[in-house]
């Protein structure tokens, strides 16, 4: 595919599908998007009372279901029907993840392949599928792929779940340039949330990062869902970015 760059711009995703939908920043994500009038498709491997809620409140512009993002087959059946019932999506939001609470040499060889298949693999599939259906029908569309400051700094116990965010900042910039401007294609890395995702630090290095972080405190989902809107809204030139949403904790 060309990298000669397209002047025409990328218009504002009007249909999004969000991955890991269910809970912490997906379902905010998810919340902002539909209260501003973007139709929403969400899935996530359960569907919570608070996604049930929202998906009731507003019937006419969302689609939620109960899909395994590692289940190919699902995910395909899962956009069908979204785009059924929403109209073609144009916007994809890559949440999806698994956590890890192990140092590398005591992490199971399955642990490291579930990790992997989930953070990387599966949405790297999930792209793929939403970028192909946008490229047949002449489309153009916004990708954000929500990876993490762990990609950037390291962190004891967090290796695997560490590579596979890499990955996806690296697939952000190739897919950025590949694209050659008929997408906007760029990464949101938050810094840790006070969430499941990063009690596996415990409270020590916790407050370490607090101590390091000049706004004095960790990440909160209110915090990334405006970056993550303005890259599927607003009309900008970034493209092929990774913003570190983390209160300068890494500078």
């Amino acid at each position: 595919m060309s990298e000669h760059a397209d002047p025409q711009p990328v218009p504002p995703a009007s249909v999004v599908l969000v991955s890991g939908g269910s809970r912490g920043l997906g379902l905010a994500i998810v919340t902002d998007l539909v209260e501003r009038g973007v139709r929403v498709a969400a899935f996530a491997r359960t569907v919570t009372p608070e996604l049930a809620k929202l998906a009731a409140e507003h019937s006419d512009r969302t689609h939620v279901d109960a899909v395994d993002v590692t289940d190919h087959a699902a995910t395909s059946a899962f956009l069908r029907a979204a785009e059924q019932r929403l109209g073609p999506v144009d916007g994809l939001v890559n949440n999806a993840a698994v956590g890890q609470d192990s140092l590398h040499a005591h992490t199971a060889a399955e642990d490291i392949g579930r990790i992997v298949e989930t953070n990387l693999t599966a949405p790297l599939r999930l792209t793929r599928l939403v970028v192909r259906r946008l490229l047949a029908r002449g489309r153009r569309g916004r990708i954000v792929n929500v990876t993490s400051i762990c990609a950037q700094r390291g962190f004891p116990g967090l290796v695997a779940y560490s590579a596979t965010k890499g990955g996806m900042d690296a697939a952000t910039r190739s897919l950025a340039r590949e694209l050659g401007g008929r997408m906007l294609v760029n990464a949101v890395a938050p810094g840790f949330f006070a969430s499941e995702m990063s009690a596996v630090l415990g409270p020590t290095q916790l407050d370490q990062i607090v101590r390091r972080t000049p706004t004095g405190h960790l990440t909160e989902p209110a915090e990334v869902v405006p970056v993550v809107r303005m890259l599927l809204r607003e009309q900008t030139n970034i493209n092929g970015q990774v913003i570190v949403v983390d209160g300068a904790a890494s500078v």
